[in-house]
């Protein structure tokens, strides 16, 4: 059995015991991700959705997290004496396909009308906790592991909050920081809004010609 599965904005053919690398994801070596944007499942017969298949979910194994191999950006303009250089290295996740099948989605209609409300709502908590979980905003460049502490600190842990947030507003954060005043936010609220739509093909391509986040 094979399916097609979309994963960090991008699409990927599996099958189950396959290794692959991924854009980076959320988690520790060891640690089990399940993907239910499914969008094809060939089990002897073709089950396509529309656009996603419900209750079909693909669940994985980090395996680690790696680097890819440098890229190298050489900027010159001509008859200006400028001449810039910078490296870049994706950011990736191996992950081990562990099985293919019924999503958590399905599996919760199994589940007997018997249970009292307060079991399922004990149930029901973990979830929403872990659904809570900020992203790492240190894949925003121009973001070290200080910057990344305040801004979640101040309540800026996803993508999608710190795409809404203008320049001014990141810089007011920053200065309340400790020895963070000195950083340019310019194009951070831009990064986190192409991250938050998993475009990290096309961050990937942009983030190779800023300079440590900024255009210049």
């Amino acid at each position: 059995m094979y399916a097609i599965v979309e994963i960090a904005g991008l699409q990927y053919k599996v099958e189950q015991d396959q290794q692959l690398y991924v854009n980076r994801l959320q988690g520790d070596a060891g640690v089990e991700v399940s993907f239910d944007r499914v969008l094809l499942t060939d089990n002897g017969s073709v089950q396509v959705g529309a656009p996603v298949i419900d209750g079909i979910s693909v669940v994985a194994k980090i395996v680690e997290h790696v680097k890819g191999d440098k890229v190298i950006v050489f900027k010159k303009k001509r008859r200006k004496g400028y001449k810039k250089k910078n490296g870049h290295r994706q950011q990736f996740t191996k992950i081990e396909i562990v099985s293919i099948g019924a999503g958590k989605a399905k599996a919760a209609k199994k589940e007997t009308k018997v249970e009292a409300k307060e079991e399922v709502k004990e149930e029901k908590a973990p979830a929403k906790k872990a659904a809570k979980k900020g992203d790492d905003l240190k894949l925003i460049e121009g973001i070290g592991p200080k910057a990344a502490e305040t801004l979640v600190a101040a309540g800026i842990d996803t993508f999608k909050k710190l795409s809404k947030k203008s320049v001014e507003e990141i810089k007011a954060v920053l200065e309340a920081g400790e020895n963070l005043a000195h950083l340019d936010p310019e194009t951070w609220a831009k990064q986190a809004e192409l991250a938050a739509e998993g475009k990290f093909d096309e961050l990937k391509v942009w983030q190779d010609e800023l300079n440590g986040g900024k255009t210049e």
